[in-house]
């Protein structure tokens, strides 16, 4: 796919006109809507946590495109046995262990960019387009979204984290010297016709950070923020995603893990690194992916998609950044936000990642909340505050300083928030995406917050419900056409 040109990504914004606001929608600058409603009943209906559990994964054929031909089905890991219990169940317990880890979450990726290290890695080979569906771990336990992948030959059916600010492919391996709890059986490496060790003076050991050396064989530690962790041996292996099988990816094999991993195998980075599960694909995808995330409190899935087919046609486009102090991190323009249709007086060099690494705008799967330096979050929440003076305010709620009683709406009408994005499009977002119910009685906040720093942050929370397509090899990321 050729990179698009200016004219295109005006056209492809205008294109996208036709779609409703119970979707985040693009919308140029003359058509920008002033309010929409909440439906409060239907959001509240989504914090019920049923019993279902759900044990198989499903492939389905949804036609003849070659983009979409293989599905897994996969489930909201929320519904799996292993997190059955009634204080799960819990929307608000669920709601307040989120915010905490969503707290350690963005202290880790700040020190990060602010010089923190980075891993790299080797390509794989015999790689076509491929895809895996989505699930959303908002509401759960642990990690935020998960794929469901085979691992080794014959494959074994895992659950991973997907994780777009990391760049490595981990799953926990036998024999656990220390392993948490996962749904499925932790994988054997002996087990595996396909299983690799990799020597310390292979470049693939060269290429990650800080590696150590045991009996000839290169071995990795990974730390996270919230005090997880993951150290063992480096390996190339099989990947199986549906009828996909991926050779000879460098993955670790961890025998010694700790964290907030509850339930999953492991972690699939999908960073801008050459370590990260896209950087290993290199020319066979050519950096290229997408994601759809389904909103919280469902039990559909999205989906996950690699290779140039991947790349739909009719998203609006805008600049891919990269930050070479970050290569991990996808960065994005963003010149303004907007309450109600009208710009939030910020000066747009807030937004800006500056030639010494600091600032700028990242996307990331792994952050649930939206963040912005003080100086922007606080206008831009007292111009929502101002446009909200009907609806009954209630105290701060964890990370959430702008919160309201909603119990006895059956629906309200709200301001219209929306990104001004660099290039020109205008992403304007669905009401559920930053006013979200944070227990079962109607407590609804404005789901945003300040980042304590200059960087900015583009949550999950409010990526959900929009086809997100990263283009690597030409320097562009999408949003939409498409909705999930």
């Amino acid at each position: 796919m050729l990179a698009p040109p200016p004219l295109q990504l005006a056209l492809a914004a205008l294109a996208l006109l036709h779609l409703t606001l119970s979707s985040a929608t693009v919308f140029s600058a003359t058509s920008l809507p002033d309010h929409q409603l909440l439906n409060v009943t239907q959001a509240l209906v989504g914090t019920s946590q049923t019993s279902e559990c759900y044990h198989e994964e499903l492939l389905d054929v949804t036609g003849n495109d070659d983009r979409w031909k293989w599905r897994l089905k996969l489930v909201h890991r929320d519904r799996l046995s292993l997190n059955n219990t009634a204080i799960f169940r819990n929307h608000s317990h669920r709601f307040h262990a989120r915010m905490q880890r969503d707290v350690k979450r963005v202290a880790s990726l700040l020190l990060r960019i602010s010089g923190g290290g980075f891993h790299d890695g080797v390509a794989a080979d015999g790689v076509n387009d491929f895809g895996s569906d989505v699930v959303s771990g908002m509401d759960q336990g642990s990690g935020e979204y998960f794929v469901r992948i085979g691992v080794g030959s014959p494959p074994r059916n895992q659950y991973m984290v997907i994780d777009s600010g990391s760049d490595i492919v981990w799953v926990q391996c036998q024999p656990c010297t220390q392993c948490y709890q996962q749904y499925d059986p932790v994988f054997d490496p002996a087990a595996s016709a396909s299983y690799g060790g990799v020597s310390c003076s292979s470049s693939v050991c060269d290429r990650i950070e800080n590696p150590g050396c045991h009996a000839g064989r290169c071995r990795y530690e990974v730390m996270y923020g919230d005090g997880s962790y993951t150290k063992g041996n480096l390996a190339l292996e099989t990947l199986t995603f549906g009828p996909t099988v991926v050779q000879n990816v460098a993955i670790g094999c961890g025998h010694v893990n700790r964290g907030m991993f509850i339930g999953a195998a492991g972690l699939l980075g999908l960073g801008g690194g050459s370590m990260s599960l896209v950087g290993q694909l290199g020319g066979q995808t050519g950096g290229a992916f997408s994601y759809c995330l389904v909103s919280r409190g469902t039990n559909s899935s999205g989906s996950l998609v690699f290779g140039r087919e991947a790349m739909p046609v009719g998203a609006a486009w805008v600049p891919l950044l990269r930050n070479p102090q970050a290569p991990t991190f996808y960065y994005i323009g963003l010149s303004g936000l907007g309450v109600g249709g009208i710009r939030v007086p910020i000066p747009e060099d807030i937004f800006q990642l500056t030639e010494l690494g600091y600032g700028g705008v990242v996307m990331d799967t792994g952050t649930a909340v939206t963040r912005f330096p003080a100086v922007a979050y606080n206008t831009f929440r007292d111009a929502f505050i101002e446009q909200t003076s009907n609806l009954p305010r209630v105290s701060e709620i964890s990370i959430f300083d702008t919160c309201y009683n909603l119990s006895s709406f059956v629906t309200v009408r709200i301001p219209t928030i929306s990104f001004y994005l660099s290039s020109g499009p205008i992403l304007t977002l669905p009401a559920s995406n930053f006013l979200i119910p944070v227990d079962d009685s109607g407590t609804f906040c404005f789901a945003f917050a300040s980042s304590g720093s200059g960087l900015s942050i583009i949550g999950n929370i409010q990526q959900e419900g929009i086809q997100i397509s990263f283009d690597g090899a030409n320097g562009y990321v999408g949003f939409g056409p498409n909705v999930c």
